[in-house]
């Protein structure tokens, strides 16, 4: 199995389109952040966990789940990277391969004394458009099968059975 654990705040500020987005709304960063995750996790078959800084907010560690992507914002007076190093030590075993996403030098050392790998936010940023184009290609390959038929049959005959179809005429 392979888990990927995404530092959430360091990633928005990294990604092009997210750094914009943080100063006018926040919010909509993050959301926009656990999407591409999730296409992530959909299409790379990894468990993917997001963590976002909550350290100067009081209360809980509140998880949840959107898109199923594992969402954590953490507890009072913890940070992501605190955070990030407990998730690393409690998943990291002989069947689990964990990467942290985070441009973090300094965490990245100490998640690799863990024997976790990273990925720079930069890494991710080019994995995830990668992944975009890769599901673009395949619908359109999708789209060329969908569209044969058994019967040869010229555009201009199914262009007519189109508009017969939608009772055009």
């Amino acid at each position: 199995m392979v888990v990927l654990v995404v530092d959430g705040y360091n990633i928005i500020g990294d990604w092009p389109e997210l750094k914009v987005l943080k100063d006018k709304d926040l919010d909509q960063a993050r959301n926009i952040l656990i999407e591409k995750m999730a296409e992530y996790q959909a299409y790379r078959g990894h468990r993917v966990i997001v963590v976002f800084d909550a350290y100067h907010v009081r209360g809980t560690e509140t998880k949840y789940k959107n898109y199923h992507v594992d969402v954590i914002f953490t507890k009072e007076n913890e940070t992501a990277d605190e955070c990030i190093e407990r998730l690393v030590k409690d998943i990291k075993n002989v069947k689990t391969q964990v990467y942290v996403a985070t441009s973090d030098y300094t965490e990245q050392r100490t998640i690799f004394a863990q024997g976790a790998l990273r990925k720079s936010a930069r890494e991710l940023y080019i994995e995830t458009n990668n992944i975009q184009k890769e599901i673009e290609e395949e619908i359109k390959e999708h789209k060329k099968v969908q569209s044969s038929t058994k019967i040869p049959i010229k555009q201009d005959i199914l262009d007519v059975f189109e508009k017969w179809r939608r009772g055009e005429k």
